[in-house]
């Protein structure tokens, strides 16, 4: 399936303003916004971290396979798509994520 399929079947991000990404240690690694361009990736992270609790290595293989089409444009443009790239690095660095939300008000 396409990633605008995809997106079709994870759950609604109306509510969420944004989602904070935490190393280990706890600090701020990045903030996926839900506004244009970023919305996709805020669905597919919330969706990620609803399955698997946090951004880990299982969690990121998923995450590549919703992300569809555009998982092989990263790996062939490295930097065009950072929250691709982050999945990729979590996978290589046997990593994890935790996901802190940031609701609408």
């Amino acid at each position: 399936m396409a990633f605008a399929d995809n997106l079709k079947q994870l759950p609604k991000i109306s509510h969420l303003a944004a989602l904070n990404l935490l190393d280990a240690e706890g600090a701020t690694v990045a903030t996926i916004e839900n506004k244009p361009g970023q919305a996709g990736s805020l669905a597919v992270y919330n969706h990620l971290a609803q399955l698997y609790g946090s951004i880990n290595g299982e969690a990121a293989k998923k995450g590549l396979e919703l992300y569809a089409e555009h998982t092989d444009d990263a790996r062939l443009n490295p930097g065009k798509h950072p929250n691709i790239d982050r999945l990729i690095g979590v996978i290589e660095r046997g990593e994890a994520l935790r996901v802190k939300q940031v609701f609408a008000v």
